[in-house]
């Protein structure tokens, strides 16, 4: 009966897992999603803890007490600004996870001197091998995020030989260890270079990149969770692993694509070192056009349509509640607002439309990039929004440009276009903005939150 009842549930759990994923996939049931995913964790947890190889609950229930105090926080405190480095620390945590579940798992067969099948031996492996190269590569990438660490890559002479070459060995030592079980001091070699490789995996890989590198640890995540279920017997492990690894994989691909970017070049090319980056355009010569908020508000007050695009300026300002207001001003004089979002915007998948979806911006006024860049042409104004590289001619006009070929927002092609930004430093990417020097751009400096409400203030007076 308890048999049953465990099977039940998984199969109760990973179908809500699957609808969860799949409900994610659309803005307006992102919610729906997310509680039908969170349904589904509760029923895998509830159906794990009745399985008859449990035989002292205090340490679950002490890791069940001391989850609730990390998650909790996590969850309620961490802003959206700081949201990509937070998935990061949560994947880590998964992967640590998985590891130790390895670890916990060989240490036991080796102290009851048990021999451990290939097919096990292979799986264990596979899972600290994963584990911890996620554990090392999500903290570096969080580091790098926060800013703890230096976003740009850090480099040496022959990084890529050494790191192949070590990649090489733990793969030998993984092959061998499938092959001899018993060589405990080749297990735990074998973790420790794996933490060693995933920190040299990511360091030499810049902040531009960092949203393509925590998807691509998620796939590892899950991969590293899949293993552990197919080591200790657990179905729904292997269901979420492999959920995870298949989405995470995919969403790397995508958010490749959108920066025209291939794995090799993410993983090895040194992206988004910084203002120095070699090739592009230069600002020397050129002049910017600045705008008081009184002139910006009579412009956007009799505009008919305005494309707004958001970027990490307005996660950072937290000036998506303004942005609303200032669209709900414009439409109440007969104008009309849309929301152009770029798929690398920000510094995680969907930055901009949790952001926007928090401020209570109906789903169906905000657009994937391939939706509203024919829009472009006819739009009185584009109003940028702390948004840099996303919408940088450069990508389209400057071969010698890092990001040349990278799809963009065409923010150039509008009638007008008003910049709000702080100051007129470079993007992730470190490099110049030629849209920042178009004879239609005005540059709105300061807050954006502030200048947003400025904005609201000023419209209703004109």
């Amino acid at each position: 009966m308890r048999e049953l009842f465990i099977q039940v549930v998984y199969l109760a759990a990973s179908v809500l897992f699957i609808l969860g994923l799949r409900s994610l996939t659309r803005p307006d049931l992102a919610r729906r999603g997310m509680q039908q995913a969170a349904l589904g964790m509760v029923l895998a947890i509830a159906g794990t803890l009745v399985n008859h190889t449990i035989v002292d609950y205090r340490w679950i229930a002490a890791g069940l007490v001391i989850g609730a105090v990390i998650g909790y926080p996590m969850g309620q405190w961490v802003p959206m600004t700081a949201m990509p480095q937070r998935i990061a620390l949560s994947l880590g945590f998964s992967a640590l996870a998985a590891t130790l579940v390895g670890v916990a798992e060989y240490y036991t067969e080796m102290h009851d001197g048990n021999v451990v099948a290939t097919a096990k031996m292979a799986a264990l492996g596979f899972e600290v091998l994963l584990g911890s190269i996620t554990v090392a590569g999500t903290l570096v990438a969080a580091g790098k995020l926060q800013e703890v660490l230096p976003s740009k890559p850090i480099t040496f002479p022959l990084q890529n030989l050494a790191n192949a070459l070590l990649f090489l060995v733990i793969l030998v030592m993984f092959g061998w260890l499938i092959a001899h079980p018993a060589a405990q001091v080749l297990f735990y070699s074998l973790l420790g270079l794996a933490f060693v490789f995933g920190v040299l995996l990511v360091i030499p890989i810049g902040g531009a990149d960092m949203p393509v590198v925590v998807a691509l640890l998620n796939s590892y995540s899950g991969l590293a969770a899949c293993a552990t279920g197919f080591a200790i017997g657990n179905v729904i492990l292997i269901v979420c692993g492999a959920l995870d690894g298949a989405s995470g994989f995919i969403l790397s691909i995508l958010m490749s694509k959108a920066m025209n970017r291939s794995f090799s070049n993410v993983l090895f090319g040194a992206f988004g070192s910084a203002p120095a980056a070699k090739g592009g355009k230069t600002s020397e010569g050129l002049t910017v056009r600045s705008i008081s908020v009184e002139d910006a508000a009579i412009q956007l007050a009799y505009a008919q349509l305005v494309i707004v695009i958001p970027g990490y300026g307005m996660a950072v300002a937290q000036a998506q509640h303004a942005v609303r207001e200032m669209a709900e001003q414009i439409e109440k004089r007969g104008g009309e607002v849309k929301y152009a979002i770029h798929p690398v915007a920000g510094r995680m998948p969907g930055h901009m439309n949790v952001l926007l979806a928090e401020a209570n911006i109906p789903y169906d006024k905000l657009y994937d990039m391939d939706e509203i860049n024919s829009e472009f042409e006819r739009a009185d104004i584009a109003l940028v929004i702390g948004a840099n590289d996303v919408v940088n001619p450069a990508a389209r006009t400057d071969p010698t440009s890092p990001i040349y070929g990278m799809p963009i927002l065409d923010a150039d092609k509008a009638r007008t276009i008003i910049v709000m930004k702080r100051s007129m430093g470079a993007g992730f990417a470190g490099i110049e903005n030629e849209l920042f020097y178009d004879a239609k751009t005005s540059m709105l400096f300061g807050d954006a939150k502030g200048s947003l409400t400025a904005l609201v203030g000023e419209i209703k007076n004109v």
